[in-house]
């Protein structure tokens, strides 16, 4: 379905040389000279490149539905990852490669946000903040309450963090996906 330039909105899913965009920014120029153009900055749901388009206000652009439904991580299969869509109950398979960095961090039985289109899964995209166990790492020093030290810790997904000085075996931790960060100790 074709929409005018004026529709385009972050988030907006459209369909740019055979390939699924989304939106992430846009700008609408009006230069003193010539007429106004919209400049968008969209990434290939595909490839995950950042692409950045400019496209005349008369232009129609076709927009594609996307749909952001909740999904349960069940388990990995070879090369392929298998959720169970909490809407339809149904169970969507995708491959390793599609969910990138954020694969290490994945537990069982956690809740992603999936981007679907006409019933296939474009992205996974994982909670900014998870809840892990430290499976290994070496003993922790009492006393030592200080932040600037760290050492490595293996969490229960298999990634390798760096955690305080203090955190023992068996504790559990909070953590940023984005960036893998130490957040903060939790209570048990």
């Amino acid at each position: 379905m074709g929409i005018s330039i004026n529709e385009v909105s972050n988030g907006l899913g459209l369909m740019v040389d055979g390939n699924i965009f989304v939106v992430e920014d846009y700008s609408h120029v009006k230069p003193g000279k010539g007429s106004a153009f919209v400049r968008i900055k969209m990434r290939n749901m595909k490839t995950q490149q950042v692409l950045e388009r400019t496209f005349k206000t008369c232009d129609k652009l076709e927009d594609i539905p996307l749909e952001d439904r909740k999904m349960q991580s069940l388990y990995r299969s070879g090369d392929e990852y298998h959720f169970m869509d909490l809407t339809t109950y149904e169970e969507k398979i995708v491959p390793v490669s599609l969910l990138g960095d954020s694969v290490k961090f994945l537990q069982e039985n956690l809740e992603v946000i999936g981007v679907v289109y006409d019933e296939k899964v474009l992205k996974i995209n994982i909670p900014n903040f998870i809840i892990t166990e430290i499976i290994q790492s070496d003993p922790g020093l009492k006393g030592d309450s200080s932040k600037s030290s760290t050492k490595a810790a293996t969490i229960d997904t298999g990634a390798t963090v760096q955690v305080p000085l203090f955190i023992n075996v068996g504790e559990k931790i909070k953590l940023d996906t984005r960036t893998g960060t130490y957040i903060e100790r939790v209570k048990q």
